[in-house]
């Protein structure tokens, strides 16, 4: 006798059960079935069937079974294999394009940088997907299964459209970017996987606690710190992104009213203290038309110019007080730097913003949080889309990223009926 066709609502709670046993394989590699039936509450019949299924589609692997010394079967420890699995991460920034493949473990297996050739949104779409298409197609032939692709944006996104809201660094305003690239990977061929869209610092955020240490730290918050200053914070295991999905917009908080102008139109923000457009300005190395001269910035830093030292010097300061702003407000166990000003100020800007916020934790008499550099330095983003991908497919239970990204739920994973 066949059995009863499955519905859309068991399909639903086999797949919650199936991410359920990931994430607790992806905590404490090593279980076995036994012990993922405890911590689960699901009965070991369930557990078996499901870990079949997982380990014939790719997802973990067994290691040899464990000597007890204990009667009757011994203990298998499985663990996260995702060989034959692919996540793809995508940064469009304000004049580059990155693009990274990784593992469902967080190792980075191909990397894609190339000039933004065009800021007009069509062509920098276009471009972006030619990359992603080209990456894609290594993936393929090389026998792995894609499983999604997460793209970051230079500026606040709307992830329920796909409208990238403000992009004040590479004038954009309104851009239906989700719209656009849906069209274009559906041409490329594309059209049938889950594509997700945040802001470039949310991704970072992203990246660092789920390929990081495990458990991750949490709260977390990443602070990127380029052309633009933004933030990502990771609270309660979820990307905390706002009603509209502008939380974190950290580079247009006030730092001095009626101070410099900034970029958004407003005065005294972050971003035109701490932003590299205003350190290139300190240092002498804005072009006429306001462009960042960079060869001339890194020669002054290779030279150890004392206008590009303290130019670093005085944003990292600027940078301590917002970090000290975020660590009230946040509370986190961790901040993380990343960005082009943390790579090309190094110490120089590092040292003079944890001095800073020191300062701040000592006239408190406070510990303060515990600040670090991004591990992937400038692919962070890239690399946080890709993990952004793996983050959605492990928590079914959550609708709204893949709502968002205009797919379907059911088709967040493959679920065997």
């Amino acid at each position: 006798m066949s059995s009863a066709p499955m519905t859309g609502d068991q399909r639903f709670v086999k797949n919650l059960n199936r991410m359920a046993l990931l994430r607790l394989l992806r905590d404490e590699s090593g279980l076995s079935r036994a012990d993922l039936a405890m911590r689960s509450g699901l009965t070991k019949s369930t557990v078996s069937l499901l870990i079949k299924e997982l380990i014939d589609e790719g997802w973990l692997a067994e290691d040899d079974a464990l000597v007890t010394g204990a009667l009757g079967r011994r203990p298998t420890p499985l663990r996260l294999d995702g060989r034959q699995l692919v996540l793809i991460g995508a940064e469009l920034d304000t004049d580059t394009i990155r693009v990274v493949a990784t593992s469902i473990r967080g190792e980075v297996l191909e990397v894609n940088q190339a000039a933004l050739r065009s800021s007009e949104p069509d062509a920098a779409c276009h471009q972006l997907v030619q990359m992603v298409t080209s990456q894609s197609a290594k993936v393929k032939a090389g026998g792995a299964q894609l499983l999604g692709i997460g793209v970051g944006l230079p500026g606040a996104v709307d992830t329920v459209s796909g409208v990238l809201q403000l992009a004040p660094n590479i004038g954009w305003r309104g851009v239906e970017v989700g719209r656009r690239l849906r069209a274009e990977l559906a041409a490329a061929g594309l059209g049938g996987l889950p594509v997700y869209y945040q802001n470039e610092a949310d991704l970072a955020a992203v990246g660092e606690a789920e390929f990081g240490t495990r458990p991750s730290e949490d709260p977390l918050v990443y602070v990127s710190c380029g052309v633009g200053v933004g933030s990502g914070i990771i609270l309660n295991d979820s990307l905390f992104t706002g009603a509209t999905g502008s939380a974190g917009e950290i580079g247009h908080t006030t730092l001095f009213v009626d101070g410099r102008p900034c970029s958004c139109g407003r005065l005294g923000c972050a971003e035109a203290y701490v932003g590299l457009r205003a350190v290139a300005a300190a240092a002498g190395c804005l072009t006429g038309d306001g462009r960042i001269d960079r060869p001339a910035l890194k020669t002054l830093l290779g030279k150890r110019a004392a206008k590009a030292r303290d130019a670093f010097g005085a944003a990292g300061d600027m940078l301590g007080v917002l970090l000290q702003n975020v660590w009230t407000t946040f509370n986190p166990q961790v901040i993380v730097l990343g960005g082009e000003a943390v790579a090309l100020g190094g110490d120089q800007f590092l040292d003079a913003a944890i001095s800073r916020l020191g300062q701040f934790a000592s006239q408190a008499g406070l510990p303060g949080p515990e600040v670090r550099v991004a591990r992937h330095a400038e692919l962070a983003t890239a690399v946080g889309g890709a993990a952004f991908v793996l983050h959605s497919l492990l928590r079914p239970y959550s609708q709204a990223p893949t709502a968002r990204a205009g797919i379907p739920p059911a088709s967040t994973t493959p679920v065997p009926a």
